[in-house]
């Protein structure tokens, strides 16, 4: 399954965001996820700093995928930010990051995390998808290329 939907909500969606550094991209992903989930947005940013010295979740492409566990949190919880301007990310590729897609899961979702860990990365391999994100006009363009459950296209 490539809809994402059930992870990520069209409020949780922000396009051409000035961030010039991880740190910047993770205090705009508290503030943005904290109404949306109830937990503080600096919890958030903490929690996604904290995850990021483990070993960055930049994985290639241009893309990262940080992700982090809370108390008290009720599913996994999807935001999808697409940076005016690529910043570095420690990327496994060194290639600096415009794509971030966040996972927040509860504390005790380990295989419902792992799962959506995986879907996300699958979809966030696809060249073809990456394109049509990169060239999407608005948020409401993006959430609606997540919410298809469009094949990898043949070309």
């Amino acid at each position: 399954m490539n809809d994402l939907s059930d992870l990520l909500r069209p409020d949780g969606v922000l396009t051409d965001v000035t961030a010039p550094s991880k740190k910047m991209v993770f205090q705009l992903l508290g503030t943005t996820a904290g109404p949306l989930v109830g937990i503080e947005p600096r919890v958030i940013a903490d929690r996604l700093a904290d995850r990021e010295k483990l070993g960055s979740t930049g994985f290639g492409g241009g893309v990262a995928i940080p992700h982090a566990k809370f108390d008290g949190l009720a599913q996994v919880t999807g935001l999808f930010v697409r940076l005016g301007q690529a910043i570095d990310f420690q990327a496994v590729d060194d290639l600096p990051v415009d794509l971030v897609f966040a996972l927040l899961s509860p504390t005790q979702a380990g295989a419902d995390h792992l799962k959506a860990l995986a879907r996300v990365s699958r979809r966030m391999r696809d060249r073809t998808f990456l394109a049509k994100l990169r060239g999407a006009g608005s948020p409401d363009a993006s959430y609606a290329l997540f919410a298809t459950d469009e094949a990898r296209d043949a070309a």
